[in-house]
């Protein structure tokens, strides 16, 4: 499957199933956790579970508007591709993500055993139970998990957009008119 293939797919099959809760930080680092869910392409009638975690931070060098830096998105299945390609990619479909360094970390790959549906009730039980408010809860299609990815990370940033222009506008005020 080609990376336009993949991208399309991403958008038709990803849902958010449970948002991140807890807003993101306007001014300091925020990391997004994230549980991804996918029925598996060789256990018919199992879940992947793929579970990681989105540093999201300034980056340490002044970049122009609308170039993100994005790390640890690279793929086995496509060696050639990398963080400039990933944001060109999606520059170039219209898909904007501020000028910030998203780190992705993988923190565990697993199997449940079970179907897709049995899989999102428990996953969904397990964070309410826990009170976990910065998890997100992500199913999308196991083979462009990387794209549902970045569709969760933009949900959530524009989800906050409006919030940030407020704090941003204020913390300018307060400071006498200079970031």
């Amino acid at each position: 499957m080609d990376i336009q293939e993949n991208w399309e797919k991403a958008l038709k099959f990803t849902e958010i199933i449970r948002p991140r809760i807890e807003p993101l930080a306007v001014f300091n680092a925020t990391e997004l956790a994230y549980i991804f869910l996918a029925e598996s392409l060789v256990n018919k009638g199992d879940t992947i579970v793929r579970q990681g975690k989105i540093l999201v931070e300034k980056p340490s060098i002044i970049l122009p508007p609308n170039l993100p830096q994005f790390e640890g998105f690279d793929s086995e299945e496509m060696p050639d591709w990398n963080s400039l390609m990933t944001a060109n990619f999606l520059f170039i479909r219209g898909v904007r993500f501020p000028s910030m360094k998203y780190n992705h970390k993988t923190e565990s790959l697993d199997l449940y055993e079970g179907r897709l549906q049995e899989a999102i009730r428990h996953y969904h039980q397990d964070l309410q139970k826990k009170e976990n408010v910065s998890t997100g809860l992500i199913i999308g299609s196991e083979d462009c998990w990387r794209f549902s990815v970045l569709i969760f990370i933009a949900s959530q940033v524009m989800r906050q957009a409006e919030g940030d222009m407020k704090k941003l506008w204020d913390k300018f005020h307060r400071e006498g008119g200079a970031f």
